[in-house]
């Protein structure tokens, strides 16, 4: 190769290198971690931990607003939000949901939801007692469950006086009766407010799970009595089947692992065989008002 080629193509590398660095300093700390919260990686830890292996490990000196301090980390606490009945909307004030969600309006008896997603520390607290089957957890108590079928989902939810949200709740929990397009509002799909794009940009880079229940405050959907978190992002979230007994049912939300805005849409939906496990997807459980 010649000295002008060489420089050229050397150049070239450094230009790419640039680049790619700054677009990994722009998805860093201040846009994605709250107040008490740490950017370490693609994950947000509680104040004064470390980063391991993908975990927050250590004992942190505090959380963000609504997690609780622990010797093992930032744990969300056990809640539930009740949901006034109303009339859930989607699809016909957004042009993305056109071809993809009929538009609809739906009535929504009143029930309760779990603010947060379900977490190992509550799992395991079900396998302790017998009711619920052993998975592989990632060791920290305030993660959300994770490579977890429908039927070990709805189990849980049962030990716990309850049963997996149908897709109508989730929807309505996140969508409100305005039909917002995300749980918070109808813009701003960021990295504060959502836990997505961990994996390839544009919130992180090199994730391999989700991030703690709860650690983005600002991306709560708010109804009168609580707030809900992590309805988008996150982990992606089971639905009970349509049909009692159906092999196939939905997971709604997004997840860590997806990229695009449009998967944190109220109205999205994948669906998937109940017996799927995925580093994606969780769960949270409602309940009788």
């Amino acid at each position: 190769m010649t000295g002008w080629k060489a420089g050229l193509s050397a150049g070239a590398a450094l230009l790419i290198g640039g680049v790619v660095a700054l677009a990994r300093h722009r998805g860093g700390p201040p846009a994605r971690c709250a107040p008490g919260m740490v950017a370490l990686g693609p994950r947000c830890c509680g104040d004064g931990q470390r980063l391991e292996a993908g975990r927050c490990a250590g004992a942190p000196s505090r959380c963000g607003a609504g997690l609780t301090v622990t010797p093992a980390g930032c744990v969300a606490p056990s809640a539930t939000v009740p949901i006034a009945a109303g009339t859930l909307r989607l699809g016909p004030s957004d042009w993305e949901a056109q071809g993809i969600v009929d538009p609809r309006a739906v009535f929504i008896p009143a029930f309760s939801l779990d603010a947060f997603e379900v977490t190992e520390q509550r799992y395991a607290a079900c396998v302790d007692a017998g009711a619920c089957s052993p998975l592989p957890l990632r060791g920290e108590p305030g993660l959300p469950v994770t490579g977890i079928t429908m039927a070990e989902a709805a189990r849980y939810c049962a030990f716990a006086g309850g049963a997996l949200p149908s897709r109508d709740q989730l929807a309505f929990a996140a969508a409100g009766p305005s039909g917002r397009r995300y749980p918070w509002g109808d813009t701003g799909a960021v990295c504060r407010r959502a836990a997505f794009g961990l994996r390839t940009g544009p919130c992180g880079w090199d994730a391999t799970g989700p991030e703690l229940a709860g650690a983005r405050p600002d991306g709560a959907a708010v109804h009168a009595a609580g707030r809900l978190f992590d309805l988008a992002g996150n982990v992606a979230e089971w639905a009970a089947p349509d049909v009692p007994g159906q092999e196939i049912s939905g997971t709604h939300g997004g997840s860590w692992a997806d990229g695009a805005a449009a998967a944190l849409r109220t109205w999205n939906r994948r669906l998937l065989p109940g017996s799927t496990r995925a580093p994606d997807i969780g769960f949270r459980c409602a309940y009788s008002p």
